[in-house]
């Protein structure tokens, strides 16, 4: 007789899946015939960690073995298992329904014995008793255990570089001790979310809430890119040529007008998100300090070359 697959991967009944598929990586790594060649004893102890994950991984699997034992309900019941009671992969107490007098019956159980008998074909399209007059349910009930049996959505949140958000590319998460890299596509906005299926985690569908991690000196609003550019007062005034970096990683050498006034913006085309923009937003930068005697001298000259009234058309004013 087999040994019990719960004792097999040390976990008990009722284990998550995650807890099942943690353990069963575990043990078959430990006892994996390349690590251990020639070791019989691995050898055996490997082919066990195979069955039992074979029967707790699967949901009906698992639920039949809770119920009959390594004996059913298929034919010859699960692997390395026997049969009792004189059907196929029999039942205890010898009752084709699960106890003396088939009482208590489990709908879906009893269309698996009867498929198991009678070949199958359940219902007015097939050869066998339609289960909904004799057990009360039929297929109804098994829908609605499925139903039940549906794992829900785990919903997380994921965070995200800002290049990764803006260019596209992936990001690792991990789930149930397995490292899964999600691929995150070019432009996705904080809030979205990213849906990870059941068949990459092993069972459970995963819904990951976006978070982009803000960037040291890059802002976005919507696919445009935003960079504040610092420039002294000459360059402001005389004009000048600067170097800036642009979210695809490349360096540009853009100029700036004279006369260029602080919060004056200048449009890279095309080097925003999707084919958005990129924007420079310009900072002009002033001595800090007190100003020496000639240069006061000098920017008073300057003041009086070129009278201004910034501020005679604010609201304000």
């Amino acid at each position: 007789m087999p040994r019990d697959p719960y004792e097999v991967l040390g976990v008990s009944k009722s284990a998550s899946k995650e807890e099942i598929q943690k353990a069963y990586r575990k043990l078959s790594k430990k006892h994996h015939p390349d690590r251990n060649p020639g070791d019989k004893q691995a050898d055996t102890a490997y082919k066990e960690v195979q069955t039992a994950y074979e029967i707790l991984s699967d949901p009906t699997k698992k639920a039949n073995y809770d119920r009959f034992g390594f004996a059913g309900p298929g034919p010859g019941g699960f692997p390395g298992g026997g049969g009792a009671g004189g059907f196929p992969g029999g039942f205890p107490g010898g009752s084709p329904f699960g106890g003396p007098g088939g009482g208590n019956v489990d709908p879906e159980m009893a269309e698996e014995l009867f498929k198991n008998l009678f070949g199958g074909g359940m219902g007015p399209g097939g050869a066998g008793p339609d289960l909904g007059d004799l057990f009360g349910g039929g297929r109804r009930a098994k829908q609605r255990t499925r139903a039940r049996r549906a794992a829900e959505p785990i919903e997380s949140e994921v965070t995200v570089p800002f290049e990764v958000a803006a260019g596209g590319g992936s990001v690792a998460i991990e789930v149930g001790g397995q490292r899964i890299d999600v691929k995150v596509p070019a432009g996705i906005e904080e809030g979205k979310k990213l849906r990870v299926p059941a068949e990459a985690t092993g069972g459970t569908e995963v819904l990951l809430r976006v978070k982009v991690a803000p960037h040291p000196y890059f802002r976005r609003e919507g696919n445009d890119i935003y960079l504040d550019v610092p420039i002294s007062l000459p360059e402001a005034v005389l004009g000048a040529k600067v170097e800036v970096p642009t979210i695809d990683g490349t360096r540009l050498e853009v100029k700036v007008p004279p006369g260029t006034s602080g919060g004056a913006k200048l449009r890279l085309r095309g080097k925003g998100v999707n084919g958005g923009d990129q924007y420079l937003v310009f900072k002009v930068m002033v001595p800090s300090g007190t100003v020496d005697e000639k240069s006061r001298r000098l920017i008073e000259e300057f003041a009086a070359l070129h009278p201004q009234k910034p501020r005679a058309h604010v609201p304000w004013a």
